[in-house]
């Protein structure tokens, strides 16, 4: 909460709600402990190469954090619409959990994904699939990512095909034969 307090202080008009379900994960009886520590227990190898199996001991599994925080990505979704920009602010376990599902990978591959503290993620969710923008992005602007004059918003996609000249993409289609990868404005 104290992030976005402070994300949105610079920011006349931005709202900020909490959000329990995209909290930290309730690591348990690891809460707290040194890592060079919980290396030496025998759950740290699990939790290294199959995640989806591990139960924190006295604390959560992380397959209920990927579940509610996504449970909460997609009631947000549905309750801003379409066009909707907002903010998720959370810790790198929760981040990586909802970057993997936004790639299509088993919550045992998030490991491979890195998400540094401050950094910033950008996923636009479509109907049909969502596309990872920006990840781990610890320097780039956001003035891309904002609403623009005329209802366009950066981080879109072109309208155009591979050719000149194609029909329009649908909305939630990916990009085939190149171009910018989904960062032109729509039209």
């Amino acid at each position: 909460m104290e992030t976005a307090l402070a994300i949105a202080a610079d920011r006349s008009g931005t709202q900020v709600q909490p959000e329990d379900r995209v909290g930290e994960c309730g690591y348990g009886d690891w809460t707290g402990q040194p890592l060079q520590k919980l290396a030496e227990d025998p759950l740290w190898r699990v939790v290294q190469a199959h995640l989806s199996s591990v139960t924190f001991p006295g604390g959560e599994s992380m397959l209920n954090v990927q579940y509610r925080a996504l449970s909460a990505i997609r009631d947000w979704n549905a309750r801003l619409g379409d066009d909707a920009t907002y903010l998720v602010c959370s810790h790198g376990d929760v981040m990586k959990a909802i970057i993997a599902d936004s790639l299509g990978l088993h919550l045992d591959q998030s490991q491979r994904i890195q998400v540094d503290p401050c950094s910033l993620t950008v996923i636009r969710y479509t109907s049909l699939r969502p596309f990872l923008v920006r990840m781990n992005d610890t320097g780039g602007g956001v003035h891309d990512l904002m609403p623009q004059p005329g209802g366009s918003r950066g981080g879109g996609r072109e309208e155009q095909g591979p050719q000149q000249g194609q029909e329009p993409l649908a909305e939630g289609d990916a990009m085939i034969g190149g171009g910018a990868g989904g960062t032109e404005a729509r039209g």
